[in-house]
């Protein structure tokens, strides 16, 4: 199952992935048009100034989500297969117990609604708005072995370039 993955070390703050959120989750799904919608984004960048980084935040979709244990109405719930949370509009009503449990913090809310909006990966979308807008790949969606095998190779890459340079 594909998942959405960040790397802290390659994302320059630039809210591109917030931008791109937001516009693909407005009416028109236009960034023009959608100025005057003031549509909500799903992902949040934070920075974090003690180390220089901008760090995106977004619903993991935890596999044992807190917040859909805790939604008193059934309005988030979990797909037994992709263990994607989904959030029912329809039957919200804007309790923010949901919010006030999830670890990340990254469930917002609208507030013209009173409903809650958290991230929903984007299913009309092959790969999610806010990975396809990022400029510097800091946001990647894929197989967490893939991208674990990519990364492991790579460090593996480094450390024999180390050994082979310390040989010589």
């Amino acid at each position: 199952m594909k998942e959405i993955l960040v790397r802290p070390e390659r994302c320059v703050g630039c809210r591109s992935c917030e931008i791109a959120c937001a516009v693909e989750h407005s009416q028109s799904r236009d960034l023009f048009r959608a100025l005057s919608e003031m549509p909500q984004k799903r992902l949040f960048v934070e920075h974090v100034p003690e180390y220089s980084l901008a760090v995106p935040m977004l619903c993991r979709h935890c596999e044992d989500a807190p917040c859909v244990a805790v939604c008193p109405t059934g309005a988030l719930t979990q797909d037994a297969i992709s263990g994607i949370v989904r959030h029912n509009r329809d039957i919200c009503i804007g309790c923010w117990t949901c919010a006030s449990v999830c670890t990340y913090g990254v469930i917002g809310r609208d507030r013209r609604a009173r409903v809650a909006i958290k991230c929903d990966r984007c299913p009309d979308r092959e790969v999610p708005a806010c990975v396809s807008a990022c400029p510097t790949r800091a946001l990647i969606y894929g197989e967490v072995e893939e991208v674990s095998g990519a990364r492991r190779a790579a460090s593996a890459l480094k450390l024999a370039q180390g050994v082979a340079v310390s040989s010589r």
